[in-house]
């Protein structure tokens, strides 16, 4: 059998060789959606997200601090104004993406229990869609999960504002339960560990009962709850053109079922080039403490990075992960609000400070260290998988619930997206691909 497999492996790698590049520019092809000068091909109008990191001048793409808006406000200044209320804010931002405006006090209030009324997964859905069938990726779990409610739905396939908008919430307030009781199962039939399984508690913000639900003694100081409150707002939105948000758009435009749409977007998110950075982050930084023996040597870590941009380190793929935006330049304004809260949380424990320390450090090294491998002048920042990974490390998450909690944040954004697809845009993404394939006369089976 084995070998009926792997009878066309060679056929197969003969043909599917990367193109040369020189045939995307022949043909005028945008590739990744992407201009010559690094900008995006505009694809569309959104009025959630506003991603800034440069402004064009005569056609020059310029350089600026990075901001990010949700529905035209300051995302710093929706998180700086939570945590000087000592609140939780991820269930208001939700309020906001969906729909567009600051929700009053009694709209807050009632919209945190929905979520929380609603937080409960279906009878029997844990046991049959989950447990049954446990995943080694938590991703491709609470995937499963999403279509899997297709089936518990009355009414899945109206395409409806209202309808959207219930699901939209449902899903919301339920995937960080799928994640939990998803990363229990992984825990007990993949790893041999122990299982807990908790109740969710309508009651909590989303952000402590995630903590609550993943943890056997369900304990959890206000502190870390609000550090990962803070995670959930910083990225619960980024623009449409991000790959998760355009991939849910894409599929929105066909207009398809609201599960099978976001099931897409976690699939999109789970790509090491997406989501999935922030544990190659953390991957990547484990090695860095493994081969340098002094986390304070400039030269000894600039050294390292160099090898790891020339492939010689780490995944050989010669990216320092972390590092580098399609929009942002002089700074990731998500970036800049986490490494504040990091540096603090840090301040806690020595072995923390010493390693946030390292991060600052390779932060700082990178970008001249890409100059001089890659020969290229590209303007360079920490993103957000820089710290994300490291503050999730801290609150004693594991590194395979790092992408899951991005998914459980960034899921408010991706719903806005197809409610905003669907309804204001309604028209199938459709792009044209340069064919440039050989013509070839048919060669009957005997002859072959």
């Amino acid at each position: 059998m084995n070998e009926k497999k792997h009878m066309f492996d060679k056929d197969a790698n003969e043909l599917y060789k990367p193109f040369p590049k020189d045939l995307f520019k022949t043909y005028g092809v945008k590739r990744g959606l992407r201009n010559d000068d690094e900008t995006g091909v505009m694809a569309g109008l959104t009025a959630i997200g506003q991603v800034s990191g440069y402004y064009m001048d005569d056609g020059e793409k310029k350089p600026i601090e990075g901001v990010l808006k949700y529905r035209g406000y300051d995302l710093a200044d929706i998180v700086h104004n939570c945590e000087k209320e000592h609140r939780f804010g991820y269930e208001e931002v939700v309020f906001l993406l969906l729909f567009g405006k600051l929700p009053t006090n009694e709209q807050l209030v009632k919209f945190t229990e929905l979520m929380g009324e609603l937080r409960a997964l279906p009878e029997g859905f844990a046991e049959d869609m989950i447990l049954k069938a446990p995943s080694a990726n938590i991703m491709n779990k609470i995937a499963r999960s999403v279509l899997a409610m297709y089936s518990y739905d009355d009414n899945p396939d109206e395409t409806s504002v209202e309808n959207i908008l219930r699901q939209s919430i449902e899903l919301i307030s339920r995937l960080s339960v799928m994640a939990a009781v998803g990363y229990q199962a992984k825990r007990h039939y993949h790893d041999g560990e122990s299982m807990y399984l908790h109740v969710p508690q309508k009651h909590l913000s989303t952000a402590e009962n995630f903590l609550y639900m993943i943890r056997p003694d369900n304990k959890y100081t206000r502190e870390e709850a609000e550090m990962l409150d803070i995670l959930l707002m910083v990225q619960a939105e980024h623009g449409g053109g991000n790959n998760s948000a355009f991939t849910t758009r894409v599929v929105s435009s066909s207009g398809t079922d609201t599960y099978s749409a976001i099931a897409a977007a976690i699939g999109s998110l789970k790509g090491p080039k997406h989501g999935g950075a922030n544990a190659k982050v953390l991957g990547m930084m484990e090695e860095i403490k493994t081969n340098v023996s002094d986390w304070e040597d400039e030269k000894e870590v600039e050294a390292y990075l160099e090898k790891i941009l020339r492939k010689e380190a780490y995944d050989g793929a010669g990216l320092v992960y972390g590092m580098g935006h399609a929009v942002y330049t002089y700074s990731d304004p998500r970036c800049v609000l986490l490494k504040q809260y990091a540096a603090n949380l840090a301040d806690n424990n020595p072995e923390w400070q010493k390693e946030f320390n390292l991060y600052n450090l390779v932060e700082k090294l990178t970008p001249a260290c890409f100059k001089r491998v890659k020969n290229n002048k590209k303007v360079m920042c920490a993103n957000v998988d820089m710290y994300s990974g490291f503050v999730y490390k801290m609150l004693g998450i594991a590194p395979e619930m790092y992408t899951p909690l991005f998914a459980i944040s960034r899921i408010a954004g991706w719903c806005a997206h197809r409610l905003e697809e669907t309804i204001g845009c309604s028209r199938i993404i459709r792009p044209a691909y340069k064919s440039i394939a050989e013509k070839k006369d048919y060669i009957p089976l005997e002859e072959r």
